[in-house]
């Protein structure tokens, strides 16, 4: 368990840097919130980052079964079930 929950094991860029890097493709309509700690973390690790975002973008967006409120509902009780803010 970690002494100190305030210091990121992980090196997160900060706002300056995010700011400092080349412009990437447009957002969606949905943002992580840059400089968010998400947001933050999954620029850390460019590729990994883009993996995840995609993974995202196909769960969340893609045609399927669910409507986007369901699968916000989902994701919400998903984050409240680990004690995490939604």
């Amino acid at each position: 368990m970690f002494q100190d929950p305030q210091q990121a094991f992980i090196k997160l860029p900060t706002p300056e840097e995010l700011r400092a890097r080349p412009a990437g493709p447009k957002p969606s309509s949905y943002n992580f919130g840059f400089p968010s700690g998400m947001g933050r973390l999954l620029a850390a690790h460019e590729r990994i980052g883009r993996a995840m975002q995609g993974a995202f973008y196909e769960i969340m967006f893609a045609p399927g079964a669910l409507t986007r409120a369901e699968r916000e509902m989902l994701a919400a009780v998903a984050s409240a079930a680990q004690d995490c803010e939604y």
